[in-house]
């Protein structure tokens, strides 16, 4: 039997081209190398899942490159790219600092420092969750970082750049790596079904990429259970809420259509289904204060773009912002907003949410009454 391999390690980007959404880091690097800028010390930080170790990878095997091509990509041929593929190099090392975060640990490696390569230009030393090193291994660290041989370079990767002393901050190159948006994760997840030849539903893939919330590797793992759990290659938004155990957004547009019908009773019905099916009255609360404030987004044509939804999904966001008032939109918002805060101090959950919506619903006639008041105000003066 075929041993299976995850998506996240099986499409791992091998080039600074097939990085995703690191642009700005990729083009840094790329430049450095064309113009023998290389720092001797390198801290890529930024949040999980992104491409922190995968950049150290590439960096490490294209500087070492024996005939690096004119984009300055790594050949992917020469001796050492080949040794490097195949977990083979004697010239980068890599530390896991949370399992080696000892004074000794790094006592060892300055050790190793001290060898030129054998072949080569450079020996490159990548140092994962090195915020996990103890004080006294940043110590043991610091002369050799601030004045290491030629031949050495460093990288160190973190998820919690403020854990890391200033002096060795300040003997770095500090690289942040930013959350990847959600278009470039969908468009990743397309070509990654096109290749494994997988049936998808494009609302499918977005669904996965707003919940990996900015994380690559969350998406691809994402994918791969949800491609497991079809029991076929195929990816359906249907599986996708079921399996994710997502409330669909279908609710939610009926939920605020009879709010803004001022409809009481079928919003608490529509409330005792979702509980029913098995959601939390919580994630029910959040999800409504997003849904109000997607909304309000493409009240304005400026701000459109910031609703990251497919085209279908945004004509039925158009067409309900438009029978709602950005006074009812803001409202509502407000009102879900108190009504998260205060969820789990409430004694009473099921009733503390239920009073928000009624609240909701009458806010149209709460408006109208302010309205008629004011006016009346303006004929007596």
């Amino acid at each position: 039997m075929e041993n299976f391999v995850v998506s996240a390690r099986k499409y791992r980007p091998a080039d600074f081209k097939s990085v995703v959404g690191q642009q700005h880091i990729t083009t840094t690097l790329q430049n450095a190398i064309k113009n023998k800028h290389l720092a001797q010390a390198f801290l890529f930080c930024g949040p999980r899942g992104v491409g922190k170790t995968t950049c150290a990878r590439i960096l490490a095997k294209t500087i070492n490159c024996e005939s690096i091509t004119k984009d300055f990509e790594a050949c992917g041929t020469c001796d050492s790219c080949v040794s490097f593929q195949n977990n083979a190099s004697f010239n980068v090392y890599e530390l896991d600092a949370a399992s080696n975060n000892s004074v000794d640990d790094i006592r060892n490696l300055v050790e190793q420092v001290r060898y030129a390569p054998q072949k080569g230009e450079y020996k490159i030393y990548i140092i994962d969750e090195v915020h996990m090193l103890s004080t006294a291994a940043f110590n043991a660290f610091l002369k050799t970082l601030e004045e290491p041989p030629k031949y050495a370079i460093f990288i160190l990767a973190t998820t919690e750049k403020h854990k890391i002393i200033p002096t060795i901050l300040s003997r770095c190159q500090i690289f942040d790596f930013n959350r990847i948006q959600i278009k470039h994760i969908a468009e990743h997840l397309k070509y990654i079904a096109g290749k494994e030849e997988v049936d998808y539903e494009e609302e499918a893939l977005r669904l996965i990429a707003t919940k990996a919330d900015g994380a690559l590797r969350d998406a691809l793992s994402i994918f791969d259970l949800i491609v497991t759990y079809s029991a076929g290659k195929k990816v359906t938004y249907q599986e996708t809420i079921s399996n994710l155990n997502i409330l669909d957004y279908d609710y939610y547009f009926k939920v605020v259509d009879a709010l803004l019908e001022e409809n009481i009773s079928t919003t608490l019905l529509l409330f005792d289904e979702i509980l029913k099916k098995g959601f939390d009255g919580h994630n029910f609360i959040v999800g409504l204060s997003e849904h109000l404030r997607d909304l309000l987004v493409v009240k304005d044509e400026a701000t459109v773009e910031l609703l990251q939804v497919s085209e279908s999904a945004k004509e039925r966001y158009l067409e309900q912002t438009a029978r709602a008032t950005v006074s009812f939109l803001l409202s509502g918002l407000n009102l879900a907003n108190q009504c998260d805060i205060h969820y789990k101090t409430s004694k009473n959950q099921r009733l503390h949410v239920e009073l928000t919506l009624m609240k909701v619903a009458k806010l149209s006639q709460a408006f109208r009454l302010a309205t008629l008041a004011s006016v009346d105000a303006k004929k007596k003066a």
